[in-house]
């Protein structure tokens, strides 16, 4: 059977590409904000799969520099890089934030300062470069979370926590489940802004191509309001599969560059966390994992939200840093190895079986590259039949088999 080539035509507002540094620019100096000569800054980064991120970094050093500010990075981490501070700053130079790029040094620990906690049910950290440097500037992507839905889910405040509290800190929140990401997290960061030293944070979003549409410096007592707008509008802008019901769908590949958890659980509609309500959109029934990304170093957090696997899928997996990303998240569903089929067609012969079907033909299977790229997809007849006359919808002549072991 074959997979028709599809498109899904959405809305693209973004910057233009040759404008990203000076947008940077711009918006850090129309904040205001003045350094001493010879100020100490911290630039906190270290969120996955951002569009020009590396970009953002270096613009934003560059214009410390302007200002009379000595830069360097901290990697803005939890559990990430086996929770080392040698593989935090592999990660962060994965991203191409190099001292040879960015012309800043990169400053990775995993050690904290406790801050206030002021009758908070948790205890507040912050990492110490970030600490006792002059400043901090902390930037990131605003967008929706993986594991919650709330005002506030992941962006600058969710930065201020998980990422700079470190491995400390996302163990405390963690720790607490979704209370601890809906409820504390937010009142963690109001500490940390409080307590820290943070002159500035730099919001980021992208459009339904992962392309850069804002980029918004904010002052402290600006951070939580405008990231609030800021994810309306990535809601309303975000991507999403074309049917609500499907009964295979096919993931080329799978990784932390691609989303926390592997996969967007916005985009597969399963979040696989105890106690927390699945969502209504889509339906899926089986989900095949085919590959695991090289950036993902092994790190196959999230890969329960799968059905299937093949090897060379879980021969990749380092399962050490897997159960470390996993087991801080406390999210136990999520590191579950699902079913591992030794190839692709077994994988799908597998999938039809347990969606009782006995041929392709019959299934409406959907193949995707990943949860990032849903734009562009390949869809079996049963599929095309439902969508091919929706407005959005592109359908081209381009075919491609569907390897299947009936």
């Amino acid at each position: 059977m074959k997979l028709t080539k599809v498109y899904q035509h959405f809305e693209r507002p973004k910057i233009d590409e040759r404008d990203i540094e000076a947008r940077v620019r711009q918006e850090i100096l129309q904040s205001g904000i003045t350094l001493s000569k010879g100020a100490q800054v911290a630039i906190a980064v270290g969120s996955r799969g951002i569009a020009n991120i590396q970009r953002v970094a270096k613009a934003t050093a560059d214009t410390v520099k302007e200002l009379g500010g000595h830069p360097f990075f901290v990697p803005a981490m939890g559990s990430h890089g086996g929770a080392t501070p040698e593989g935090q700053r592999e990660v962060l130079e994965g991203y191409g934030i190099t001292e040879a790029y960015t012309g800043a040094p990169i400053k990775s620990s995993l050690e904290v300062v406790e801050l206030p906690q002021e009758g908070l049910e948790n205890k507040v950290y912050m990492d110490k470069y970030a600490y006792e440097a002059d400043a901090t500037i902390i930037i990131n992507r605003v967008k929706l979370h993986t594991d919650f839905h709330g005002p506030l889910e992941s962006g600058l405040m969710k930065m201020c926590v998980i990422g700079l509290g470190k491995h400390k800190q996302a163990l405390e929140i963690h720790l607490l489940g979704t209370h601890g990401l809906k409820e504390l997290m937010p009142k963690t960061a109001r500490q940390i802004l409080k307590h820290g030293n943070i002159i500035l944070g730099i919001a980021l979003a992208e459009n339904a191509y992962d392309e850069t549409a804002i980029i918004k410096a904010l002052l402290p007592e600006q951070i939580e309001a405008e990231e609030m707008k800021i994810l309306d509008w990535v809601r309303n802008n975000m991507p999403r599969l074309p049917l609500q019901h499907i009964d295979i769908l096919l993931v080329d590949e799978f990784g932390k560059d691609v989303s926390g958890a592997g996969m967007d659980t916005n985009i597969i509609g399963r979040l696989k966390i105890y106690g927390e309500p699945e969502p209504d959109y889509p339906q899926i029934t089986c989900i095949i994992l085919s590959d695991l990304t090289e950036k993902s170093h092994g790190n196959a957090v999230g890969l329960g939200l799968a059905d299937i696997i093949t090897r060379n899928f879980y021969n990749k997996i380092d399962f050490q840093a897997t159960y470390e990303n996993g087991l801080t998240s406390n999210f136990l569903e999520r590191v579950k190895t699902p079913v591992v089929a030794e190839n692709e067609a077994e994988a799908v012969q597998i999938a039809l079986r347990y969606c009782h079907f006995t041929t392709p033909e019959s299934a409406k299977i959907i193949r995707i590259k990943n949860t990032l790229t849903v734009n562009e997809l390949w869809a079996s007849p049963q599929v095309l039949a439902e969508i091919a006359q929706l407005p959005h919808i592109e359908v081209t002549a381009e075919e491609q088999e569907l390897l299947c072991a009936l």
